[in-house]
């Protein structure tokens, strides 16, 4: 799995861990939108690793479900004492599994629906698109079609990696998560709706709307101060 690293002259708290979403990259949600230099003002060193599949990642031969994946993110850290996580969208998802694998000191949990999010994707109609086929007719299944035949993107594993996220399907439960976590949700943002119900199963959790759409969110300054002040 392919990692950038970027660490402050002066380390002032544990490491951040940022996990992008899906079919995106590090560098697209992250880098390009200032974290890491907003984080190592900080004095925190960052992490971020493009998922298997991602970016500059490659596809694994084995699955591409959340279990091998965030197996992968928690070999990452292993070596840490702590570590502070930020996920987004899939990212989100994802790191909601990390507390009982790795040694999370706080959870940013931002972008996340509540629900399996690739349930009613229609797989085939999606590759067939990729392969110059007409765009489905279902607006989910469209909207993925074109997220997984963006320039760059890989649209064959990216499809591999839809059927083995939804063989294991998200299914939050009251304490599985035992961290402080702050959930962040766009006021506009159509993914996250209902996230007030991941919020009642953690415990002490927060939740903070910032501005935008699911895009616009992850862009906005709103979010990168809800989450300093989270992890400050």
């Amino acid at each position: 799995m392919a990692v950038r690293r970027f660490v402050p002259e002066v380390v002032s708290g544990p490491p951040v861990l940022l996990v992008h979403g899906f079919a995106s990259d590090g560098h697209t949600d992250w880098i390009t939108t200032g974290w890491p230099a907003a984080l190592t003002a900080m004095g925190r060193e960052v992490l971020v690793p493009d998922l298997p599949a991602h970016g500059s990642s490659p596809a694994p031969t084995g699955s591409l479900g959340a279990a091998a994946i965030t197996g992968e993110l928690s070999r990452l850290v292993a070596d840490l004492s702590e570590v502070d996580v930020v996920g987004y969208s899939l990212g989100a998802r994802l790191s909601w599994e990390l507390p009982a694998q790795a040694p999370v000191r706080r959870l940013v949990l931002a972008g996340v629906s509540p629900f399996e999010p690739f349930g009613a994707v229609d797989v085939a109609a999606a590759l067939a698109f990729a392969d110059g086929g007409k765009a489905p007719s279902d607006p989910l299944t469209g909207m993925i079609a074109h997220m997984i035949t963006a320039p760059g993107r890989n649209p064959a594993a990216l499809a591999r990696c839809i059927e083995d996220l939804r063989a294991e399907p998200f299914t939050p439960a009251v304490g599985a998560v035992a961290v402080p976590t702050r959930f962040v949700a766009g006021t506009d943002d159509p993914v996250s709706q209902g996230i007030e119900t991941l919020v009642e199963l953690v415990p002490g959790a927060s939740l903070v709307r910032v501005p935008g759409d699911h895009g616009g969110a992850l862009r906005s300054p709103e979010f990168k101060t809800a989450v300093r002040e989270f992890l400050g």
